[in-house]
C-alpha cells in the first residue's frame, strides 16, 4: 500500500470523526438558537442514533481495553480470595482431624474410667431461671415441673453430662434443684477407674470435701476423676461429678455456671430408663 492511499484513507477517517463530533454541536445550536421542533424530532430519530453508533465504533478500542483491565483485576482478586479460602479450608481440615483424635481419646478414657454419658430415653430439657446462694446453701430453679414429668429425686446434669444436682422440690411449672456444694447435699461417689468408694458432702464452697472409706490406704491425688456410685441406691453409677483439686477437695459444677440442663430419670436398678 503506497503512501497516497494510506493518506487518503486516514483523511476520510478524520473527516468522519469530525463530522460525528460536529453533529452534537449542530443539534445543540438548533435547539438553543433556532428551535425548530420538526428538525429536532428528525434529528432525534435519525442523526442521534447514527452519531451514537459512530461514537461506539470510535470508542470501542478504549472500552475493550478498559473491560480487559477490569477482567484482569477481577481475576487477580478471585485468585487471591481462592488462595485465602484454600488456606482456611486446610486449617479447618487440620482442626477437624485434631477434634476427631481428641474425641476418640476421650471415648477411650471414658470407657476406662467407667464414665456414663449415655442419654436416657426420657430426658427432660430445662432452662435455669434463678440460682440462690446463701450461707452454706446453694440451689437453683428450672422452668420444668410436674406438668412436664419432673419428679423429686431426679438427677440434673449439664448439657455435657456433668452432674449439677438433684431435684428436691417440684411445682407445676418449675422445680428446685439442690446443687452438689449445698450443705445438705451428700451423695455416694467413687474414684473413676478404681473401686474406691466414699461420699461427697457439700459445705457451701466451690470444692466440697470427699470422704473415702472403702480403702483407707488409698491416697487421692490432684486430677483424679470423681463419678457417682450406686452403693446408696439413690444415684445411678458413673455420672461425672468433678475433679480432685487435692487429696480431699473436689471441684464441682456451680449453679451460676449452667443455663440449660437435662433432668434424668432412672429405675429401681439404678439404671437409666
Amino acid at each position: 500500500m503506497n503512501k497516497n492511499t494510506l493518506s487518503l484513507r486516514t483523511g476520510k477517517l478524520l473527516k468522519s470523526v469530525a463530522a460525528a463530533a460536529a453533529v452534537p454541536l449542530v443539534f445543540i445550536y438548533v435547539l438553543v438558537a433556532k428551535p425548530d421542533f420538526y428538525l429536532i424530532n428528525w434529528a432525534g430519530h435519525v442523526i442521534l442514533p447514527v452519531a451514537h453508533f459512530v461514537g461506539d465504533v470510535i470508542t470501542w478500542p478504549v472500552r475493550a481495553l478498559g473491560e480487559s483491565f477490569e477482567n484482569i483485576y477481577d481475576l487477580a482478586n478471585l485468585r487471591a480470595e481462592n488462595e485465602k479460602l484454600r488456606m482456611e479450608l486446610d486449617a479447618l481440615r487440620e482442626n477437624q482431624n485434631s477434634c476427631a483424635v481428641a474425641i476418640a481419646e476421650n471415648r477411650r478414657l471414658e470407657s476406662e474410667l467407667d464414665i456414663v454419658h449415655a442419654t436416657p430415653q426420657n430426658v427432660i430439657m430445662a432452662d435455669v431461671i434463678h440460682d440462690t446462694v446463701a450461707m452454706n446453701h446453694s440451689n437453683f430453679l428450672i422452668n420444668k415441673g410436674v406438668f412436664d414429668g419432673v419428679k423429686r429425686g431426679m438427677v440434673v446434669v449439664s448439657i455435657d453430662g456433668i452432674m449439677a444436682g438433684m431435684v428436691v422440690d417440684v411445682g407445676g411449672e418449675f422445680s428446685r434443684v439442690r446443687a452438689l456444694n449445698d450443705a445438705d447435699s451428700n451423695i455416694a461417689v467413687r474414684i473413676a477407674g478404681d473401686e474406691v468408694y466414699g461420699f461427697l458432702s457439700g459445705d457451701g464452697s466451690a470444692t466440697p470435701e470427699i470422704g473415702l472409706f472403702s480403702r483407707p490406704e488409698f491416697k487421692p491425688a490432684r486430677g483424679m476423676t470423681v463419678i457417682t456410685s450406686n452403693i446408696s441406691g439413690v444415684l445411678p453409677n458413673g455420672i461425672l461429678v468433678g475433679t480432685m483439686k487435692n487429696e480431699r477437695d473436689v471441684s464441682v459444677l456451680q449453679p451460676n455456671a449452667v443455663s440449660r440442663v437435662k433432668v434424668l430419670e432412672f429405675d429401681n436398678n439404678n439404671e437409666y430408663k
